[in-house]
């Protein structure tokens, strides 16, 4: 099922303007229960992780945060809470990744799109710094199943993405963050990426049978900067590695490295009276 580029990339603003929430200084009071807004989101990225051609779009939309004790829509992704300590917590997180056209990539032509993938599954988040304070280091193991949102919801296969990240931020409205992980997969999710079935193989397109196991190393950072009381601006990047992955030899990798770029100007419309309990 083909879908048109807007989709896909009204999924990857979505995510994008999600960046904007941990990006906020902390209140006195703490941070709004919830929160409503608008982003204009400029993004460019790899069609899929090792494709050569790369995707740019540009897109204003709404979105909405809500951090309540148990349902969290919040730092990028949606969940429910099922336990939290000043150190530890493990909720049920919702996710996703882009998909692509086959049409776009001259290496996938006369094969499937790359659909719209849903993910969600049991998160473990392990606070470092558990104190309060401008500071924190985290540690996050999110298992997740992968569905085709693009063909009713076909189960794709499962991730594991361990993650380290740091974030800080300055009284002056000054936020960083960086972060690095590995996303690992199943056989059946490789083979979304990098398998060449018998049907699909060409003279320049040999047959090729994916593993499982690492996709891809990944190394994130962000920056933000508020511009007024209801105003940030947020630019983010982050570089892929295929170095050591399991189908590195896939005939559909053409580059062994890709950059995602972007930019993020959020606005806060409106905002909760009632803070958030953490």
């Amino acid at each position: 099922m083909r879908r048109p580029p807007l989709t896909r990339w009204l999924a990857s603003a979505a995510a994008s303007a999600c960046l904007a929430v941990p990006a906020q200084a902390q209140q006195s009071g703490g941070l709004p229960l919830w929160e409503l807004g608008a982003v204009g989101v400029g993004v460019s990225q790899p069609a899929y992780p090792g494709a050569a051609e790369r995707t740019q779009q540009a897109l204003v939309l709404p979105y909405l945060v809500y951090r309540g004790e148990f349902l969290r829509v919040d730092r990028g992704s949606a969940g429910i809470r099922a336990m939290k300590t000043p150190t530890f917590e493990v909720d049920i997180g919702f996710s996703g990744s882009l998909g692509s056209k086959a049409s776009e990539t001259e290496v996938r032509r006369g094969m499937a799109d790359l659909g719209t993938l849903v993910e969600f599954g049991p998160r473990l988040k392990w606070n470092l710094t558990p104190d309060a304070g401008p500071s924190r280091w985290q540690v996050e193991l999110p298992l997740r199943g992968a569905f085709d949102l693009s063909n009713n919801l076909t189960q794709r296969g499962l991730t594991l993405e361990p993650e380290i990240s740091f974030s800080h931020r300055e009284p002056q409205g000054w936020s960083y963050s960086t972060s690095i992980s590995a996303l690992l997969g199943d056989q059946r999710l490789a083979d979304t990426f990098y398998g060449v079935s018998a049907s699909e193989a060409t003279a320049s397109r040999p047959v090729y049978a994916a593993q499982g196991g690492l996709i891809a190393w990944r190394l994130s950072g962000t920056v933000s900067r508020r511009l007024g009381p209801d105003l940030r601006l947020i630019a983010f990047g982050r570089a892929d590695s295929l170095a050591g992955a399991a189908n590195q030899s896939s005939p559909l990798v053409q580059r062994n490295s890709g950059l995602n770029v972007g930019l993020v100007l959020a606005y806060t419309w409106k905002q909760s009276e009632s803070r958030a309990a953490d």
